[in-house]
């Protein structure tokens, strides 16, 4: 019997700071910039502005990429456009810096930190610091059998507790969230459709590699007999990590949970992230008011996950990739945000740019009478 239940983080997590939140808006209201100029950044500032609990909000300096790693049984099945238990040359490029998430990165000068949940692969192919938190060689064939045995699940998740303090105590003071896995959407969209409710071919998508016909129907099907695995555990959410997660899925929920303890910011990226994001929302009601939707990923499951949290995409820009790509590109936004909210000058007291704005056109109009008048006479 697991000595963890994930419903205990539900009392230790609190909303971000609501009375710091109406101090942004206010001060907002003062800024000389008019109210609604800036659109979309003006919500982000607010919001980061009450997680922080400060007013004017503080730069975010320390961001820091984290990506937990893992090979899926399932991939077994041709459900994805990569080899089954390949993960691990995708976290080797993102070690040598020639994927596309390592090269901007570099060039956001944002650290990244991988984390070995699940690999299927020697461990003497990666470096110490990236294996050493290995939970289990591979995760099970969700379709047949579980994903993990439930001490596994349990290690997992606080592995992902762990990882989050450590960033937290280490001073980050955002994450940008993503995966490495090969197989991984089969797991995270079966988990949306069977918290959602919802049947297989409505979250099956193509994966970031891409897949044929052939292969979408193998990973609906896939989805089809791992949803009939997962129903009867609904009310337990380790349970579902255990039966149809993984433990890279299991260490990002466990991530995300403690996270919001910590109340350290999160950007989520694709639908992996998304699906551990809607478990951890199972357990703890408050948790998403701690994340941002990074972007629109074009996974269904995705989609249908963000509806169910309430959480809209920042951008949109059709990047598929996953590792993280499209959450760390929407992190410059967030950046941006901060530093208009803080930056920006306040209008002189007394003077309300929506008065100059409405009286303009009345004196405009009273020289233009004037003038009429003075060219009668």
């Amino acid at each position: 019997m697991s000595s963890l239940n994930l419903d205990d983080f539900s009392d230790l997590i609190e909303r971000p700071d609501s009375g710091v939140r109406r101090d942004a808006e206010e001060r907002r209201e003062r800024l000389a910039v008019p109210p609604g100029a800036l659109g979309r950044l003006d919500e982000l500032g607010e919001w980061l502005s009450a997680a922080q609990g400060a007013v004017p909000v503080r730069a975010v300096e320390r961001p820091r990429l984290v990506l937990f790693a893992g090979d899926h049984g399932v991939a077994e099945l041709g459900v994805s456009g990569r080899a089954p238990g390949t993960a691990h040359e995708l976290v080797r490029s993102v070690l040598d810096g020639a994927s596309p998430v390592a090269v901007l990165a570099r060039r956001m000068g944002v650290p990244v930190r991988v984390v070995d949940a699940g690999l299927d692969c020697d461990p003497d192919l990666l470096p110490e610091d990236v294996v050493r938190h290995r939970v289990r060689r591979g995760s099970g064939r969700i379709d047949v059998e579980d994903a993990l045995t439930p001490e596994e699940a349990e290690r997992a998740v606080r592995l992902g507790v762990a990882i989050a303090d450590e960033e937290a105590d280490a001073g980050t003071d955002l994450v940008v969230l993503g995966d490495l896995s090969v197989g991984g959407t089969t797991p995270a969209s079966a988990l949306v459709a069977a918290l959602c409710g919802t049947d297989a071919s409505v979250v099956t998508g193509r994966g970031g590699a891409g897949i044929d016909d052939l292969a979408w129907m193998r990973k609906c099907a896939a989805i089809r007999d791992s949803l009939r695995r997962a129903r009867p555990v609904l009310g337990d959410q380790l349970a579902l990590l255990t039966a149809v997660g993984g433990a890279d899925l299991a260490a990002t929920t466990g991530f995300l949970l403690q996270a919001a303890v910590r109340r350290m910011p999160v950007i989520l990226d694709g639908v992996v992230s998304a699906a551990c994001a809607l478990v951890a929302q199972r357990a703890a009601f408050r948790a998403p008011d701690w994340w941002l939707a990074g972007q629109v990923s074009g996974e269904p499951a995705q989609t249908k996950a963000l509806d169910r949290m309430a959480l809209e995409p920042l951008l949109e820009q059709g990047v598929t990739v996953g590792e993280g790509t499209g959450a760390l590109l929407a992190l410059p936004l967030v950046q941006a945000a901060a530093a208009l909210a803080a930056e920006l000058p306040e209008r002189p007291a007394g003077d309300d740019p929506q008065d100059a704005e409405d009286t303009a056109p009345a004196e405009a109009g009273s020289e233009s009478v004037a003038a009429g008048d003075g060219e009668a006479r």
